[in-house]
């Protein structure tokens, strides 16, 4: 076999290959086997039909065309090997030529990883943030704290902003009542916003047993979107009372008998998360200084699939979290051209970063070893709530495993570079990446920001607290459905974190 590689873009190329037809047998035989399964002539049995007969009942053609479909993906194969190219996606392919008994030949163009050599990165400088928890901080956190304990008095007066009134809404379009836009008992928080527009100004006012009727669009449901006419009757009125921040309430939302202890715990926790914030920031900026010292160039489809890609996670995440593309990007102040520029811009520089990183785990010979993959399907597995093994059957099934083999090469590849480069915080202190690592050992969950290490004491506080029978737990309960009046502002910020990653 004979291939030639003509180079027309510095990320796409043209393979021609010719192929001596004798190579072509035992797809031939293959292709007059499964021919004589399918076909009936009076006489043979399926499978017993000669290849004369075939060739003048079904046609000499007809079994070329199978063999060269057959034949194609393996031929295609051995001239990039032998090409030593990195092909991205499926290859455009045209047969040039069949001659029968003679020659075979074909053309194949794909898109390639551009080459080009990783620039030297020792001694590359980044600073990331100082290590630092202050004080404000961790009242912060603690506050947070006291709110997932906080408790609901009704008082009897009118409603006003920050209150929690327990309401009924009615809604209905000329005339006729919308039955999945009615509700009773919802507790909502009123001047949050956080339930249909123009709520906040009926409910402000209103003492209990009283009622105000207006028009808003639906955000849900069958009609969503329709200006329906909305009754909003209001059963109580509530204030949040926050418990004491003192030894008390250390022991009723942690394991500590003093409030200074859940402080120094707070403290604690929230010490690993910059640290290991610092490292996830030494990494990105490590990559992205190293990335502006190299031009590559980037394939279209390529550019164009990751962009596809992230469009969708970002519509599934619109979906999960009930948020519309034109609320999210009102409340970003972005129009669609911006957004749209944003997402491309982050989509190449992905590539881009990717294709350094495979460029550079081949340049140092990097490879992966069972182990190291074993524990990257664990950590997601874990990550997912799934079993390890169901995963790893999964990724399996699916053809997956080269993807998760890529993947661990670019993370051994970026350790590689932030090992070899010099990290500062702000203030201008040196880190030490693996000693940083050594110390925070164990600690194998990455967070992407402080609100993680205030969810950790609160989820750890809240099961505590889970398993004392105390007598204000019917209180509890109403704080934790009043809280749940803000998913939707909350699920637009999460919908807000997913564009930022990507």
């Amino acid at each position: 076999m004979k291939t030639d590689v003509e180079e027309l873009t510095p990320t796409r190329v043209k393979l021609t290959v010719e192929v001596p037809f004798d190579e072509l047998k035992p797809n031939l035989d293959k292709a007059y086997k499964e021919i004589s399964q399918q076909v009936r002539i009076k006489g043979f049995r399926p499978g017993r039909v000669p290849a004369p007969l075939i060739d003048k009942y079904v046609g000499r053609g007809a079994v070329l065309q199978e063999a060269v479909n057959d034949a194609l993906p393996e031929l295609y194969g051995r001239a990039v090997e032998e090409s030593e190219i990195f092909v991205l996606g499926q290859p455009d392919v045209e047969v040039t030529e069949l001659d029968d008994g003679q020659q075979f030949a074909f053309t194949a163009e794909v898109d390639i990883r551009p080459k080009f050599e990783v620039p030297d990165y020792d001694g590359l400088e980044v600073v990331v943030d100082t290590a630092e928890v202050d004080d404000e901080k961790i009242a912060e956190t603690v506050d947070n704290l006291r709110e997932r304990f906080a408790s609901l008095t009704t008082v009897e007066r009118a409603a006003q902003e920050g209150d929690f009134a327990t309401i009924d809404l009615a809604a209905s379009i000329d005339g006729e009542a919308v039955a999945d836009a009615s509700t009773t008992g919802y507790s909502y928080e009123v001047g949050s916003g956080s339930s249909v527009e123009g709520l906040d100004d009926a409910v402000t006012g209103l003492s209990a047993g009283e009622s105000a009727t207006f028009t808003a669009p639906l955000p849900g449901g069958e009609r969503a979107g329709e200006d329906a006419e909305i009754t909003v009757t209001v059963q109580s009125v509530k204030i949040k009372d926050l418990p004491a921040e003192d030894d008390e309430f250390a022991q009723l939302a942690s394991e500590f008998d003093t409030i200074e202890q859940l402080r120094e715990d707070v403290r604690t926790r929230l010490g690993r998360q910059v640290k290991l914030q610092q490292l996830s920031d030494a990494r990105d900026k490590a990559l992205e200084a190293l990335l502006d010292k190299v031009d590559i160039p980037l394939p279209d489809k390529v550019v164009e699939d990751e962009v596809n890609r992230r469009n969708q996670q970002f519509e599934q995440q619109l979906a999960m979290s009930g948020t519309t593309r034109a609320d999210y990007l009102a409340d970003e102040e972005k129009s669609e051209e911006e957004f749209t520029a944003d997402v491309e811009k982050a989509a190449r520089l992905a590539v881009k970063g990717g294709f350094l990183l495979d460029q550079l785990a081949v340049q140092e010979e990097l490879g992966v070893e069972n182990e190291e993959l074993s524990e990257y399907v664990v950590t997601q597995a874990m990550q997912m709530g799934v079993a390890p093994q169901q995963l790893a059957e999964y990724l399996t099934e699916n053809n997956q495993l080269p993807a998760i083999v890529a993947e661990v090469l670019r993370n051994k590849a970026l350790n590689l570079i932030v090992e070899h480069v010099v990290i500062k915080d702000e203030a201008g202190a040196t880190i030490d990446a693996a000693a940083l690592q050594r110390e925070l050992n164990g600690e194998t969950v990455e967070v992407e920001s402080e609100a993680d290490a205030e969810v950790e004491v609160a989820d750890e506080a809240q099961a505590i607290a889970d398993a004392d029978a105390d007598a204000e737990a019917a209180d509890t309960a109403d704080a934790e459905a009043a809280a749940d009046a803000n998913a939707e502002a909350e699920a637009k910020a999460d919908a807000e974190d997913a564009q930022k990653d990507a």
